[in-house]
């Protein structure tokens, strides 16, 4: 996948290939369901992504890099980490998938190498980290599934129609606004409780959607709010359920009918699970895919504050997928001391970022890659990264 192709190249390309035909694996998460009324936990499996079946042996010596944070991006980071050992045999990458909020916790306690997530870091972490840095990796879609057996057909949902499902305010399948949206399943839709499915954990998932959803109603905005954990008006309805990690809403989704939730794109694709389409803010029907994320990407273009973050749910443009957002890696920007474990670090980073392989991969797993102009803003902001009071990166 180099552009002189030698024998990590053939390397390489066995092993996307291998990463490309793996079988699914699944995994077995614990979620919370509500059965006669009342809360409880089951466990149920689902496929958060495809995993690799065998892993190249670690030289003597190797670099270790561990990091944790949002699920969000474990599919694509999965495959990176296992490609990448072929470019890099001397480095082992260990990311686990523990939640936004557990990453971040994990990068300011100094527990990890680095951290990722989908929300953004607080000026109370920024505080206690004391030199975090946010750098986005990919945007991606958070989507709609549910499970209704008789619906075959891909289901339509407006902003008005999700706010109202997840405020407890839509409550059955055939309420008017929804059949509205979907005439043509008027006579389909049954009458039957919508099971509300939402994170459990502290999640950049739920800050990417909640965002979207205060975007969406004012009313939501006032009375919930936006953030990675809320109080959700359907757990008060009780006909809300709770599963950890995007793997675990889509495992409560795939176990109980009449039930919707909300994950990112990744692990629908994974699946097979349903996906709603959305009307956006133009009024247009958009489906999820990277045409409609690189749109939302593209309406808000200039929003990067200083700290390389930016908001865009709820884009404006007729192509634009509604909930969108950027996942992120986050670093020690001055305080590293393990000098070789920063430089392996950046060399990874700066793979992710500008190999055309590497975007290929991310492209194939529903993630949209970071136009020229933001990769360029990310190179140099990795280049401002020093270890010793020295810069890691060298020109």
């Amino acid at each position: 996948m180099k552009r002189q192709f030698n024998i990590f190249s053939l390397l390489m390309i066995l092993a996307v290939i291998a990463s490309a035909c793996a079988t699914p694996t699944p995994q077995t998460v614990e979620v919370t369901k509500i059965v006669a009324g009342t809360p409880e936990k089951v466990v149920v499996t689902a496929t958060p992504e495809v995993k690799p079946t065998t892993v190249p042996a670690l030289p003597a010596g190797s670099v270790k890099l561990n990091g944790s944070g949002a699920t969000f991006p474990l599919p694509v980071y999965t495959d990176w980490t296992y490609a990448y050992s072929y470019v890099d045999p001397s480095v082992a990458i260990n990311y686990q998938g523990i939640g936004s909020g557990g990453g971040k916790k994990a990068i300011v306690d100094g527990t990890v190498d680095f951290a990722g997530s989908d929300s953004l870091v607080t000026e109370a972490e920024y505080t206690q980290g004391k030199d975090l840095q946010m750098y986005p990796m990919v945007a991606g879609a958070v989507v709609a599934i549910y499970n209704v057996d008789v619906i075959t057909t891909p289901l339509t949902l407006d902003r008005d129609t999700l706010v109202g499902i997840y405020s407890a305010k839509i409550n059955t399948w055939n309420d008017p606004a929804i059949v509205a949206l979907n005439p043509d399943l008027k006579d389909k839709l049954p009458n039957k409780t919508i099971t509300v499915v939402h994170r459990s954990d502290g999640s950049g998932t739920t800050e990417i959607f909640t965002k979207a959803l205060a975007s969406f109603s004012e009313d939501w905005k006032k009375n919930v709010g936006a953030g990675s954990a809320v109080e959700w008006p359907v757990d008060k309805a009780k006909n809300g359920v709770g599963g950890k990690g995007n793997q675990g809403v889509t495992a409560a989704v795939l176990s109980t009918p009449n039930s919707i939730g909300y994950v990112e794109l990744s692990f629908a694709l994974a699946n097979g699970t349903p996906t709603a389409q959305m009307m956006n803010k133009a009024k247009k029907t958009v489906k999820p895919n990277a045409e409609s994320v690189q749109a939302a990407m593209a309406d808000f273009a200039n929003a990067f504050d200083a700290k390389l973050t930016a908001t865009i749910v709820d884009a404006p443009g007729e192509k634009s997928w509604p909930i969108t957002g950027y996942t992120y890696l986050v670093l020690h920007q001055t305080s590293m001391t393990d000098c070789v474990k920063a430089k392996k670090l950046l060399e990874y980073i700066n793979w992710t970022l500008n190999d055309a392989s590497a975007a290929k991969r991310a492209g194939e797993l529903g993630y949209s890659v970071l136009p020229s102009d933001v990769k360029a803003k990310v190179t140099a902001k990795l280049g401002e990264v020093t270890c010793g009071g020295k810069p890691v990166m060298t020109k």
